[in-house]
């Protein structure tokens, strides 16, 4: 019996020796590292042009008074004008937004005497209505803008020009983009003597037109002409692609 029970021990015992053993050399051939598969990234650039056909536009009515309500009351008179002449021009309620709106006290500063300076007094008030406009027909543009401000606009914002929808120019743009990064690609392995292979991974980084300050809008009196003449130019979109791609030597 004593002699059983020893050769069960030694026999766990290999047993568990060639456990711990198999279980090292897993982990060891866990660890050691993989080859690293060879690769080229690359990057490209396209862009495509389009005429602008929608203007964005911001004005502001402001109207000062001797007290915040005579202020309020003159601004929302000449507002009032405003809308309704923008809406006789055509301009749709979605394409109109009150942007901002603000009424802030005005004051007096008197001089110093005898080190003394008395506090601000408030002297009256002014109220700012800022509105931001989609205009859909860049023709009638300017004569909108010389309306407006002849009706009591006079503050200015700015124009930026866009596209209601520039999809079929950034496409155009983004394969322009793939096909440099591609034939970069191409280029490089060539002379390097490799292999182009599968590719990898693709993003791209797409850079629309940012809004451009266009004219500044004055006093009434400094618009003379019947139509301001406004530039529209065109919007260029560019895209950036980055690619990667395996190697095969």
């Amino acid at each position: 019996m004593r002699f059983a029970l020893s050769s069960s021990r030694l026999v766990l015992a290999t047993l568990f020796a060639g456990a711990i053993a198999a279980t090292a050399a897993g982990h060891a051939s866990a660890q050691e590292p993989r080859p690293r598969e060879p690769i080229i990234s690359v990057s490209g650039e396209g862009e495509a042009s389009l005429a602008p056909d929608m203007a964005i536009l911001t004005f502001s009515v402001v109207r000062n008074g001797k007290t915040a309500e005579a202020a309020l009351s003159a601004n929302s008179t000449a507002m009032k004008d405003v809308l309704a002449a923008l809406k006789t021009d055509g301009i749709a309620d979605r394409d109109i937004q009150t942007s901002n709106f603000s009424i802030y006290p005005q004051y007096r500063h008197s001089e110093p005497k005898n080190g003394i300076i008395d506090p601000p007094e408030i002297v009256g008030y002014e109220v700012a209505n800022t509105l931001t406009l989609k205009v859909r027909d860049l023709e009638a543009l300017g004569g909108l803008i010389d309306r407006s401000v002849k009706l009591g606009v006079n503050q200015g914002g700015q124009i930026s020009f866009t596209n209601d929808n520039p999809d079929a120019v950034v496409t155009e743009a983004r394969k322009a983009a793939v096909a440099e990064a591609l034939a970069k690609a191409k280029t490089l392995t060539e002379a390097a003597g490799a292999k182009l292979g599968r590719i990898i991974e693709i993003n791209e980084n797409a850079i629309r037109p940012m809004p451009q300050p266009m004219m500044r809008m004055a006093a009434a009196k400094e618009m003379a002409a019947d139509a301001v003449p406004v530039a529209t130019g065109e919007n260029t979109y560019r895209i950036t692609v980055n690619m990667t791609f395996a190697l095969e030597q």
